[in-house]
């Protein structure tokens, strides 16, 4: 893919990016997740390290964790087979392979990699992996024949608000979304979605409706789970817009406001992607406290009173 203007502007604004050693996976990390049938899983996710995506989206901040170059053959498979064997006690029910890229994309998972990883994934119900829609096609139905689990494919759709999708540089169109949608659905594969909160180009006002809007989009097309990430700046980019007055960093209040908007949702699992949650704005004597909600409602699903607080109302 030749780079655009957009795309030098971007990657020229970042900071310089630290070490990636392709042959070891920047961390990994076990928690519990709640399935659309109400079961409660436990999901080893695996941060991998490789190839850095083509699509140069401007809110993004995985390019960081990404080598130059293509991922060298072998490498994920032997930074899989370590965090695995490091593992104590049985295998997790869920495996998430996230590369920071496209898993479907040749340059960033080599094609001669994937039987290695469905074998070391055979103990695993569940294997979810990262693309963006436009990856996705026979390599991704290839993939699901080849692991003895269920294929899971996570996707971001960010938002459906036309300015702001016409803005993020991510070349996805909602007929490709829904293109990519169909084709998993056909094919007995799961499909998780990225939405964003704070998208730049959404006024402040409207945020939290965009955000929701999105979630009913995506589960419209068939999501099993929707996960609600906030737009974090760090990337330079960001930075740019937030001066330009295109974006204003989402709240934790905002955050709460939308998930809480979702849970009429409920076939499928939203959840509040809390990664860095404490860097969100909030008020410092009811913050811990929302946290800690948001913790309870990604986990049942189910409404509960708000948090009271005195300075918040007041202010």
């Amino acid at each position: 893919m030749s780079a655009s203007v957009a795309d030098r502007r971007i990657r020229s604004l970042r900071p310089p990016k630290g070490h990636a050693d392709p042959y070891k996976a920047h961390g990994s990390s076990i928690e519990e997740e709640r399935r659309p049938d109400g079961q409660i899983e436990r999901a080893l996710t695996v941060f991998l390290t490789g190839a850095e995506c083509p699509f140069t989206c401007s809110f993004c901040d995985l390019w960081q964790w990404t080598i130059d170059g293509p991922t060298p053959p072998g490498a994920l498979t032997h930074q899989l087979e370590s965090v695995l064997e490091a593992l104590d006690g049985p295998a997790p029910d869920r495996l998430k392979l996230y590369n920071a890229s496209n898993f479907f994309d040749q340059r960033a998972v080599p094609t001669e990699d994937l039987p290695g990883i469905a074998a070391l994934a055979a103990p695993f119900g569940g294997v979810t992996v990262e693309s963006h829609a436009n990856t996705i096609g026979p390599k991704t139905l290839a993939f699901a024949r080849q692991i003895s689990g269920r294929l899971e494919v996570a996707v971001g759709l960010e938002t459906i608000h036309p300015v702001a999708a016409a803005q993020l540089n991510k070349r996805l169109d909602l007929a490709r979304f829904d293109a990519a949608a169909r084709l998993l659905s056909e094919n007995g594969i799961d499909l998780r979605v990225f939405v964003l909160l704070g998208a730049p180009y959404v006024r402040v006002e409207d945020s939290v409706e965009w955000t929701v809007r999105t979630v009913e989009y995506a589960v419209a097309r068939g999501a099993a789970v929707v996960s609600i990430i906030p737009v974090r700046g760090g990337n330079g980019e960001i930075e740019r817009l937030q001066a330009e007055g295109h974006f204003v960093p989402p709240t934790l209040s905002q955050l709460e406001a939308a998930l809480d908007g979702c849970l009429q949702f409920t076939s499928t699992v939203v959840t509040a992607d809390l990664w860095d949650v404490e860097r969100l704005p909030a008020c410092e004597h009811c913050g811990p406290a929302r946290i800690e909600r948001l913790r309870r409602l990604n986990m049942t699903g189910r409404a509960e009173p708000g948090i009271a607080c005195p300075t918040c109302a007041a202010a």
